[in-house]
């Protein structure tokens, strides 16, 4: 049995990573080994399979608590324990039981029967949207290629009107077994037969649509409904829709990986929207009542007097909306007093005089301030 790389090796995140960390490693990651940017390259495929596989149990905290603890030994296919000792890696009682009976046959089976039925390989696609469709949700058309059965041949990978024939290395099975004698005995070896490349049947002649491989690329057009929410590195993952199955095999899934653009006024904290606003002296001083801008547009905001660059106010349920139902986050509004650069000589003159008749009473900051400092450096 193959022993599996440690999944934080496999992202190339520390233990101790962030969840928005382990979401761009997997991201980085799965563009990388995409199976559209990398056809035919059985490496990358397996490199893509296996972030995915990651990904999958690091991205909830239960699952990433348990590998923690047990590793792959905890984890089984639906992130749960694993039995009889923590099998892992594939096959569960298949193949722990099928090479008991090898063993008792005369030989140990080095290889998993994949002769049955197999899952179609899962599609990634990223797609990019705005700050505000990742709030509110949004309905995106998009474009991929995947591998469908061939219309000329309905699949067969055979020429209309023509048969297949069984193959006769492998009787129909797809595969082929020989044995090798090792000090440890007897070891049987089981590999696709290489007559008819796994299939169990020969094609006398193969379809001219698609070659005799009864599939062909297709233009897939899907619309995809992305929920109120999202944020850069969600991925939305829709049954089904991936690369068909071998032998009769389910359908691969597709994964929407969301990427989202920066707003020019507000940054995302988790659910909660943050933005600064200038506010001027006079407004700061005499209060005002202010138009904050919002996400749902613009409302009103009374600031008392007196009110100090830096302050930051709370409008509440202003921000994102969590997208399994636990509510709406906040909007935090930070007010910066924004100090004029050019003045009139008039604005001057009245600057100075009201400096001189305010004195140092009404500036309770600065004064603070400066009795720190004789108390620190004595004068």
């Amino acid at each position: 049995m193959v022993s599996k790389r440690d999944y934080y090796e496999v992202l190339g995140v520390s233990k101790d990573a962030s969840e928005q960390d382990i979401k761009k490693a997997y991201r980085k990651m799965a563009m990388k080994y995409h199976p559209d940017k990398n056809p035919d390259n059985k490496e990358a495929e397996e490199k893509f399979k296996e972030a995915n596989e990651a990904y999958e149990v690091l991205s909830s905290p239960d699952k990433r608590t348990r590998y923690d603890q047990f590793g792959h030994a905890g984890m089984n296919g639906n992130g749960g324990f694993e039995g009889f000792g923590g099998f892992s890696g594939g096959g569960g009682f298949e193949d722990i039981f099928g090479d008991i009976f090898d063993m008792f046959g005369g030989g140990f089976s080095s290889s998993r029967r994949r002769s049955g039925p197999q899952k179609g390989a899962d599609l990634q696609y990223e797609t990019t949207i705005t700050f505000e469709e990742a709030a509110f949700g949004v309905e995106k058309e998009v474009e991929f290629y995947r591998n469908d059965s061939c219309n000329t041949c309905n699949g067969t990978g055979a020429k209309p009107g023509t048969t297949t024939n069984t193959c006769k290395k492998c009787n129909g099975t797809g595969e082929v077994k020989f044995a090798q004698r090792t000090p440890l005995g007897q070891i049987v070896n089981v590999r696709p037969c290489d007559e008819c490349n796994g299939d169990g049947k020969i094609i006398e002649t193969p379809c001219s649509t698609c070659n005799g491989k009864g599939k062909i690329r297709k233009l897939r057009k899907l619309k995809v409904k992305i929920p109120a929410g999202v944020d850069t590195g969600s991925v939305i993952s829709i049954r089904g829709e991936g690369e068909p199955g071998i032998k009769g095999g389910p359908t691969g899934d597709f994964y929407v990986v969301i990427n989202v653009l920066p707003h020019k006024i507000f940054k995302r904290d988790g659910y909660d929207i943050i933005c600064e606003m200038p506010i001027t002296f006079v407004q700061a001083a005499l209060g005002d009542e202010l138009e904050v801008p919002t996400l749902e547009g613009r409302v009103k905001y009374k600031i008392a007097e007196g009110t100090q660059s830096g302050t930051i106010f709370r409008l509440k349920s202003k921000g994102i909306v969590h997208p399994k139902g636990y509510g709406k986050g906040d909007q935090y509004v930070k007010v910066i007093i924004e100090v004029p650069t050019k003045l009139s000589e008039k604005q001057k003159d009245m600057l100075k005089t009201f400096a001189s008749e305010s004195g140092e009473e009404i500036h309770e900051q600065r004064k603070s301030f400066f009795n720190k400092v004789k108390d620190v450096f004595g004068v």
